[in-house]
């Protein structure tokens, strides 16, 4: 299968900025160079070139690559590739890892472009006649000061770590990091709503603490009402009983004008 229907294969039905894994090993290069991949993919981090061969003459170059800013992992392995390493530096600033075993790398000073990088990690030239030279990892590792692997050993032979455990615990960090942001929005979202909360509570204080205060001065009025009505009741009494004394006052004087009308007869 050719390389740019491979791409179109792989892409299934996403656009190429969703992208972070591509893998198109056992594809055909029909000019020896990379087909049909775009700089739209922005966010790919892994791409994967194993022995793309099969058709004349293979690839032999990558120096025909995007540029691929995310990029961290490169592996044209078991190819032809013999030279092309200058664009790395400039299209792939981000890249750790580049595996070359099994090309057709001859001479260290191939290799002298790859001192641009900025951050490599791990570079594997298995099967690749440049490690058949005398001194060949100590003048690597002098070439490229900054790198930490060679071969899947460092500069004391010791062996690196499974690089499939280094990614996924990449990414766990990156997956932890956005559940502890998650995390700190739901907890911001809490507080606003016990503040709000808060706000409603005072204010059904508030509305409560206003209507006991009407109920006590309807309560008052009440009072002061009653206390008008007691005050009536007392006056009318008393002119009642004024009412009756002057009834019999008058009734007394009647009796003594008769009693002295009597006298007189």
């Amino acid at each position: 299968m050719d390389m740019k229907r491979r791409i179109h294969l792989e892409l299934r039905n996403q656009t190429p900025a969703a992208v972070r894994e591509l893998v198109l090993d056992n594809c055909k290069s029909n000019d020896g160079k990379i087909e049909g991949l775009m700089a739209e993919f922005v966010n790919l981090e892994y791409f994967s070139l194993i022995n793309v061969a099969l058709g004349f003459p293979g690839l032999i170059s990558v120096s025909n690559l995007p540029k691929l800013p995310k990029l961290k992992k490169l592996e044209p392995s078991d190819n032809r590739i013999f030279a092309g390493l200058d664009m790395l530096a400039e299209k792939l600033p981000n890249l750790t890892h580049l595996n070359l075993s099994g090309n057709k790398l001859k001479d260290i000073s191939t290799l002298k472009p790859s001192k641009k990088l900025e951050c490599p990690k791990s570079l594997d030239l298995f099967n690749c006649e440049v490690t058949n030279l005398n001194d060949y990892q100590e003048s690597v590792f002098k070439l490229l000061p900054q790198l930490t692997y060679l071969d899947g050993y460092d500069r004391e032979d010791s062996e690196t770590p499974d690089s499939d455990a280094e990614v996924d615990a990449d990414e766990d960090e990156d997956d932890e990091d956005e559940e502890e942001d998650d995390e700190g929005e739901d907890e911001d979202q809490e507080e606003e709503e016990d503040g709000e909360e808060e706000e409603c509570d005072d204010e059904e204080d508030e509305d409560e603490d206003v209507e006991g205060e009407d109920e006590d001065k309807v309560s008052g009025e009440e009072e002061e009402c009653g206390h008008d009505g007691e005050a009536d009741e007392d006056e009318d009494e008393d002119e009642d009983e004024e009412e009756e004394e002057e009834e019999s006052g008058k009734g007394e004087k009647r009796k003594r004008e008769t009693d002295d009308e009597g006298e007189d007869d």
